[in-house]
C-alpha cells in the first residue's frame, strides 16, 4: 500500500506563481504514482491556517508537505501536537526530530537579480518588493540588496513589504511608489498580487524582474529577468524521497545554481552586454562559494506614503 501524501499550498486557490510551481510539482509526483492529496488555505491568518492543518492531520496522513515559508508556523504547531506524522516543508526553517525542509536556494538567483538591476539601472535607483515579511521573502530582500551594493555601492535601492503576497492592489500600489521616487527596475517576490505589479510597472513605463518562473517568456516587454527558484522540484523530490526512505529528518535539502533547473537567473532579449559580463562574474563566485549571499538586511524600509524625497538618503 502506498504512503498517503498531503500537499498544502497557502493562499486562494489557483493563484500565484509560487503557489502554481508547487501545485505542478504535486501533480508531478502524482503522476509518477505517488498517492497525492492538494489542499489549499487561503485565510492569511497563521492561527487559521495551523487550525487547517491540524484538521487535515486528522485524515492520517503518511506525509504532509507545507508549500512555502507560510508553512513554518502552521507545521511547527502541528508536528508538537502529532510526533509520530512525518512532515516537509518547502522554504522552510522549521526543523525538529518529524520534519524536514527541502528549499531552492532563490537567494542566489535573487543575489544575481541585484547584480543585473544595478548595472541595468538608467536612473542609479532600483527596488524591491514583496508581500509577507516570512523568512524566504527576507532572505530574498537581502540577497538582492547584497548584489546591488557589490555592483553598484553608491546605488539607491528601496524595499518595500506591502503586506500579502496576493492583493494585486497593495502590489500596484507599492511599485507605482518606487517608480515615484525614481525606479526604474523593480524585483518583484510576489505571488497572487503579481497582475498589479505588472500593471504598475506598464503605467510607470519602468521594467520588472520576477522571480520562482521565467516570467520573461510570458511578458517580455515588462520583465527584463526573472529569479527562478522552481520550488515545485522540492515538493516532487520530497515525496519521491519520503518514498524511498531517505529524507534526513531533522535537516534542510539544498539545490542552487549547481542545478539550473532549480535556480538561474532568466534573462530577457535586452539585457545588457555589461551585465551579462557581470553575471558570469558573480555566478562563478557562487558556485565556487568566493561569496557567501548575506541572509539579513537591517537597513530602512521604503514607506510608500512617505515623499521619496525624505527618504532617498537613507538607502545609499
Amino acid at each position: 500500500m502506498s504512503a498517503r501524501i498531503q500537499v498544502v499550498l497557502f493562499g486562494p486557490e489557483g493563484r500565484g506563481s509560487f503557489n502554481e510551481a508547487g501545485h505542478a510539482g504535486a501533480v508531478r509526483a502524482r503522476d509518477a504514482g505517488h498517492d497525492v492529496a492538494v489542499a489549499w488555505i487561503a485565510d492569511p491568518d497563521p492561527q487559521a491556517r495551523a487550525a487547517a492543518l491540524l484538521a487535515l492531520c486528522e485524515s492520517e496522513p503518511d506525509l504532509v508537505v507545507a508549500h512555502g515559508g507560510q508553512g513554518d508556523y502552521p507545521v511547527a504547531v502541528a508536528a508538537a501536537r502529532h510526533p509520530l506524522r512525518r512532515f516537509v516543508v518547502t522554504q522552510g526553517s522549521v526543523l525538529c526530530a518529524n520534519t524536514a525542509s527541502y528549499a531552492v536556494l532563490q537567494e542566489q538567483s535573487a543575489f544575481l537579480a541585484g547584480v543585473l538591476a544595478a548595472t541595468d539601472s538608467r536612473t542609479g535607483v532600483v527596488a524591491h518588493l514583496s508581500g509577507e515579511k516570512v523568512r524566504p521573502g527576507l532572505k530574498g530582500r537581502a540577497a538582492f540588496l547584497h548584489g546591488v551594493r557589490s555592483t553598484m555601492p553608491g546605488a539607491t535601492a528601496l524595499t518595500t513589504f506591502c503586506g500579502n503576497q496576493h492583493d494585486p492592489e497593495l502590489a500596484s500600489r507599492a511599485v507605482t511608489a518606487q517608480a515615484r521616487a525614481g525606479a526604474d527596475i523593480v524585483f518583484a517576490m510576489i505571488d497572487g498580487g503579481r497582475d498589479g505589479a505588472i500593471a504598475a510597472c506598464r503605467a510607470s513605463g519602468i521594467r520588472q524582474i520576477g522571480n520562482v518562473l521565467d516570467w520573461t517568456r510570458r511578458h517580455p516587454e515588462v520583465f527584463l529577468a526573472s529569479a527562478v527558484a522552481d520550488s515545485g522540484l522540492c515538493v516532487e523530490h520530497a515525496i519521491a524521497d519520503f518514498a524511498r526512505d531517505r529524507i534526513a529528518w531533522g535537516a534542510a535539502r539544498e539545490f542552487g545554481l549547481e542545478t539550473p533547473a532549480a535556480v538561474r537567473l532568466a534573462l530577457g532579449r535586452d539585457v545588457s552586454q555589461a551585465a551579462r559580463v557581470a553575471l558570469d562574474h558573480w555566478s562563478q563566485r557562487l558556485l565556487d562559494g568566493s561569496v557567501a549571499v548575506e541572509e539579513d538586511y537591517a537597513g530602512p524600509e521604503f514607506e510608500t506614503g512617505t515623499p521619496a524625497s525624505a527618504q532617498a538618503s537613507q538607502y545609499r
